[in-house]
C-alpha cells in the first residue's frame, strides 16, 4: 500500500500560477483549487498587490502604470522562494513570467501558457526537452491577431516536439475564468482536461 501512495505522490506536481491582467480573480482562484483537488500544489503570486479589476482594459491601464516590466519582475521574484522543479503557468499577461522562468530557472519540469506566447527568442533558447503546452482561441484578436501570439506559438511547437499548442473555436481570450462574462463552459472544460493530463 505504501508504495502505491508513494507512486502517486510521485504524479503530483508543484505548480505557480501566474494571473492575467485583471488580477487574481475569483476565476483564477477557482482554477488552482481545481489543480488543488487534482492533488497538485499550486501557488498563485497576486502580481497586483491586491487589486482586481473589472475589465481587461482597465486591468491593462494598471499594468501599464505600475509598468510590464516591473509586474514581470514581482513574477520571478516570487518565483525565487520555490522549489526548482515546478511548472510555471501564466494566463495572458502572466504567461510573461512564466514562460521566462519556464526557459532559464535551472530546473524547470514545464510550462502551460494560456492565451499567449512569447517568441522563445524573448528570453534565450527554448530548453531541449522542456514540456509545455499553449491554448487560446482561433479567433481572439489578442491572442490570434494583434500581438503575434499565435504565430510566436506556431514557431515554437515548429521547433520545439516538445511543445503543444491548442486552439479553441471562438473570439474570446480570458475564456476559462469563471468570474468573467467571457466564460465558456466547454472550451473551459478541455482546457482543464489537457492541464490535468499534462501535470499528470
Amino acid at each position: 500500500m505504501f508504495e502505491i501512495f508513494g507512486s502517486l505522490e510521485l504524479m503530483m506536481a508543484e505548480v505557480v500560477l501566474y494571473h492575467h491582467s485583471q488580477g487574481l480573480t475569483d476565476g483564477v482562484k477557482a482554477f488552482a483549487d481545481e489543480l488543488r483537488q487534482a492533488g497538485h500544489t499550486v501557488h498563485t503570486p497576486d502580481l497586483y498587490e491586491g487589486n482586481t479589476y473589472a475589465t481587461l482594459d482597465e486591468g491593462m491601464d494598471y499594468a501599464r502604470a505600475t509598468g510590464f516590466g516591473a509586474i514581470a519582475e514581482r513574477g520571478v521574484a516570487a518565483a525565487q522562494s520555490l522549489p526548482a522543479n515546478v511548472v510555471y503557468a501564466g494566463f495572458s499577461l502572466g504567461v510573461v513570467p512564466a514562460q521566462q522562468l519556464a526557459q532559464t530557472r535551472p530546473g524547470a519540469v514545464g510550462g502551460l501558457f494560456y492565451y499567449s506566447c512569447l517568441p522563445a527568442e524573448e528570453f534565450g533558447a527554448w530548453p531541449d526537452g522542456l514540456r509545455a503546452q499553449v491554448h487560446g482561441m482561433d479567433e481572439d484578436p489578442f491572442f490570434a491577431e494583434e500581438g503575434g501570439d499565435l504565430d510566436a506559438a506556431k514557431a515554437l511547437t515548429a521547433a520545439a516536439d516538445s511543445v503543444e499548442l491548442f486552439l479553441y473555436p471562438g473570439k474570446e481570450h480570458l475564456f476559462a475564468d469563471s468570474s468573467l462574462p467571457g466564460y465558456d463552459p466547454a472550451a473551459a472544460k478541455l482546457l482543464m482536461d489537457r492541464t490535468l493530463a499534462f501535470l499528470a
